[in-house]
């Protein structure tokens, strides 16, 4: 009888060609996706808007009250919903479908922006107007903003969402860029009317295009926990589950600290820039331009990052602190502008990696609420920040804010860095589990994996 001859084992799979490597690391990967590529398209005509609104609405309120005072008041009446109710707004978006609520939210602060541009055409702004329609979209964007930035996360695969953050981040630069230079041209021409009658108008193009657009396939289920629909239950499970978090409490306390005495830079480096370097405006913006163009290049290095941890956020936080300490006892303009550079870029890519832990390590039906929980933070550090780092400068002048700004920065990241090691560390005496084993003992089965229980439906 012939023998049989042995079946050859199965060929190891061919590598992927480098192309194929390069295509999953790029930066902009997240647009092979075409819905995403409409979402983009639809934020950055949404930025234009929004950056020609702000452009001309803080000299709308200076001439209209006259007081620099009550234009600090507007702004802080606005900001007010999201200290006070970022809670409830993140309960409100994870308990209704998100897709509806970004869009539905869209078409109400178009409807607040052409109120607005009415009453300026027809001069019937006062300041009471002024700080309803302020309070209306303040309290607007907690719902607002963590809806469409969950949405816009469903539009690619889950390994391309850090892509899709770092896109934003420059996209919503590029809107900042255009939007500044077409409030300039619409308000010569037409009035300041036109700036929000613009607004108005781009947030009905993302309205409109919310509906074509369909979520990725892949992405852990999203339908809405009705139990969030106990506005203040759901606000408080919600801080729960992020301070029983300790990388998400750490993220808080590195981006904080960094926000407070490190990011400023329109403050700190424009006082240093014009007092000990006896520079003036065009040198500041020189400086500003090398600020946004390095926030650009790090946004597109984070988007080639899949999954960054905070580790590797407080790594690139401390080191843009470090240069910080050298921006501040940099001789003259020159050596400022070499330092500012990879300032900017480092702390881009802490920025947009932490944007993209926070939005990606929560299940999907507490995101809303963590965002929640985030944005009222965001606005408490965003309040206090000014007025403390202006105290600082004071008393230690833009140097000294500088440099002590940016070894606080570094002590605190070093302090938690040791503090996580010393509670990971295994205890001193204590034998390695592997150690505990006998050689032969068979190896202990894997513990099954317990799965997050699904919203009650």
């Amino acid at each position: 009888m012939p023998s049989v001859p042995a079946p050859r084992p199965p060929e190891p799979p061919a590598p992927p060609p480098p192309s194929a490597v390069r295509s999953e690391r790029s930066p902009w990967r997240c647009l092979r996706h075409r819905g995403m590529r409409w979402w983009s398209a639809a934020n950055l005509v949404s930025n234009v808007g929004t950056w020609m609104q702000l452009t001309v609405q803080n000299l709308l309120v200076l001439d209209l009250t006259g007081s620099a005072a009550t234009t600090g008041v507007s702004l802080a009446v606005q900001a007010a919903p999201g200290l006070l109710l970022g809670l409830v707004g993140g309960a409100a978006v994870d308990a209704w479908p998100r897709k509806l609520t970004a869009a539905v939210s869209q078409v109400v602060l178009a409807a607040i922006a052409f109120t607005t541009a009415g009453l300026v055409a027809f001069d019937l702004l006062d300041v009471a107007a002024l700080m309803i329609l302020s309070a209306l979209t303040g309290l607007v964007a907690t719902v607002e903003g963590p809806a469409c930035a969950l949405f816009g996360n469903e539009l690619v695969p889950a390994r391309d969402v850090s892509s899709a953050i770092a896109l934003g981040s420059v996209v919503h630069s590029a809107g900042r860029l255009i939007g500044v230079a077409c409030a300039g041209v619409a308000v010569g021409a037409l009035g300041t009317s036109a700036a929000y009658a613009a607004n108005g108008l781009s947030f009905l193009f993302v309205a409109a295009a919310i509906p074509f657009l369909r979520p990725m396939a892949g992405h852990p289920p999203s339908q809405p926990d009705r139990r969030a629909r106990a506005a203040v239950g759901a606000a408080r499970e919600g801080l729960s589950y992020f301070l029983g978090r300790p990388r998400l409490v750490a993220l808080t306390v590195v981006t904080a600290v960094s926000a407070m005495f490190g990011r400023n830079y329109g403050l700190t480096l424009a006082v240093l820039v014009t007092g000990p370097l006896a520079g003036g405006p065009e040198q500041f913006g020189t400086v500003a331009t090398v600020l946004a163009v390095g926030g650009i290049v790090g946004a597109v290095l984070a988007g080639r990052v899949q999954q960054p941890s905070v580790q590797l956020i407080g790594v690139f936080a401390a080191a843009g602190a470090l240069l910080q300490v050298v921006a501040g006892l940099s001789p003259t303009l020159v050596m400022l502008l070499v330092v500012t550079a990879p300032m900017a870029v480092v702390e881009s890519v802490s920025d947009t990696a932490g944007a993209t832990v926070l939005q990606t390590d929560p299940p999907p039906w507490m995101r809303g609420r963590v965002l929640g929980v985030w944005r009222t933070a965001q606005t408490g550090w965003g309040l206090a920040g000014p007025p403390l780092l202006g105290l600082l400068m004071e008393w230690a002048g833009p140097r000294g804010a500088l440099v002590l700004g940016g070894m606080l920065i570094v002590a605190v990241i070093g302090a938690g860095t040791l503090c996580h090691a010393r509670r990971t560390a295994p205890r001193s005496g204590a034998k390695p589990i592997a150690a505990c084993v006998p050689d032969s003992a068979p190896s202990p089965r894997s513990a099954p994996r317990v799965e997050e229980p699904a919203p009650v439906p």
